[in-house]
């Protein structure tokens, strides 16, 4: 099948590019940092990951923050001023190859700025694969995957894809029901849950919708794979962003971007034309700084922000 394609081939390229970061090329030193305070983050109960050894831990880098190793799944939410509110909500997926997460970047000012506009926002911080617990270790393990990113790897079969994102999946899926049980204390319409994810989180996004359990009432697919799939009968709007310099996934086509409009199932897409991979809610002086923006306008225009 198409969507089993689409997962292999997204999952192997993943798998070889871990760190969303503003710049490939940038040669900014990873800090080992003690595991912030998150009191409001609540476990979702989806147990332990299986088979893990390393412990949580977070280090600092791009002036951003990022955990890895994470074992426990765990929801953070954002909400708005009652006064702002709409009903509407977002669970947001941070990237970093599910091997680490960008908790800051791509996790916690996303959902500030959601929250800004009157959306109820909830970061996801999903389990991960496991990393080298010696940050030494852990860099030289991320050096091989960078060098590695233009040599030709082999593909792992589609079964085996789908089987290594079931923690994530069922992780996205506790999420979806915790909001929804806790719908009326959060002041969110059940029925005006979305999902938005940043590289690897895009791809757990999509993997959502495919998986058709949770369905998120709209997603944003930011600089995630667009390779083509079988869209669902009950596909949700689509929002697509990413640059035209990006280093993982550009150049290989918009085949999902075709097919969502051959189901003739909402959709948009933003191709910029500089921003690499990872660009999040980093200030660049490239247009992508802009997606933020257009992905807001665009829930407004399908309608998102008002009761149904």
């Amino acid at each position: 099948m198409k969507s089993k394609r689409w997962a292999s081939h997204a999952l192997a390229a993943l798998l070889t590019l871990s760190v969303a970061a503003p710049a490939m090329a940038q040669a900014d030193k990873m800090a080992p940092i003690a595991i912030p305070a998150q009191p409001a983050a609540i476990p979702l109960n989806t147990g332990p990951l299986p088979g893990a050894k390393n412990k949580e831990s977070w280090h600092s880098q791009y002036n951003s923050v990022f955990a890895r190793n994470v074992t426990e799944a765990t929801l953070t939410p954002f909400l708005p001023d009652p006064a702002k509110a709409t009903g509407a909500a977002v669970i947001v997926a941070p990237g970093g190859g599910f091997r680490t997460l960008s908790m800051q970047n791509e996790g916690w000012d996303v959902a500030k700025a959601l929250a800004d506009r009157g959306i109820a926002a909830f970061v996801l911080k999903y389990r991960l694969n496991q990393t080298p617990a010696d940050m030494g270790e852990f860099e030289k393990s991320m050096a091989a995957m960078f060098s590695s990113v233009a040599r030709p790897t082999a593909r792992p079969n589609p079964e085996e894809a789908l089987k290594g994102l079931a923690p994530q999946i069922a992780d996205s899926r506790a999420a979806f029901a915790l909001v929804r049980q806790r719908a009326g204390a959060w002041k969110v319409d059940p029925n005006r849950i979305g999902m938005v994810g940043f590289s690897a989180g895009a791809m757990l996004t999509v993997a959502t919708v495919l998986d058709g359990q949770a369905k998120p009432a709209f997603i944003g697919d930011i600089y995630g794979p667009l390779q083509p799939m079988t869209v669902p009968a009950d596909a949700p709007p689509m929002f697509a962003a990413i640059a035209a310099d990006d280093p993982l996934f550009a150049g290989k086509g918009f085949g999902l971007i075709d097919q969502w409009m051959a189901a003739k199932k909402p959709v948009e897409f933003h191709l910029y034309g500089q921003g690499g991979h990872g660009f999040g809610m980093y200030p660049k002086k490239t247009t992508s700084t802009g997606w933020f923006d257009a992905f807001y306008r665009w829930i407004v225009m399908e309608g998102f922000l008002q009761a149904k």
